[in-house]
């Protein structure tokens, strides 16, 4: 059988996060929010799940490939992209490539103005 690979944790999906230039935690609805310009992914408060902000294609991509992972949020939010992932069913290496898509999305978008 092919080697089981550790899966990712609340303080792997943090350590990675900050990891990304730019990238700040704050309060957001009772969980955290990482951002740069926006928030670009979320980390539930009880540190089991995370939800990301990709593309439509890049969502509908995820859930059919990985739907044991990845499902869109419920509501308007997945229809705009917005994605939650399992983090016991999430390698590092594809919590860091999940991280960076969505890092990528914001950091192109201009800060929203004051």
């Amino acid at each position: 059988p092919p080697e089981a690979r550790p899966v990712s944790s609340a303080e792997d999906f943090d350590r990675l996060a900050l990891g990304f230039k730019g990238t700040v935690a704050a309060p957001h609805l009772g969980n955290t929010g990482y951002g740069v310009n926006r928030i670009y992914a979320v980390l539930v408060a009880d540190g089991t799940t995370a939800n990301f902000k990709f593309s439509r294609e890049e969502q509908r991509h995820l859930c059919t490939i990985a739907r044991d992972t990845f499902t869109p949020v419920a509501g308007g939010f997945g229809k705009k992209g917005w994605t939650t992932a399992r983090l016991d069913r999430l390698p590092e290496d594809e919590l860091a490539s999940a991280l960076l898509t969505a890092w990528q999305h914001a950091r192109l978008r201009r800060a929203p103005k004051d």
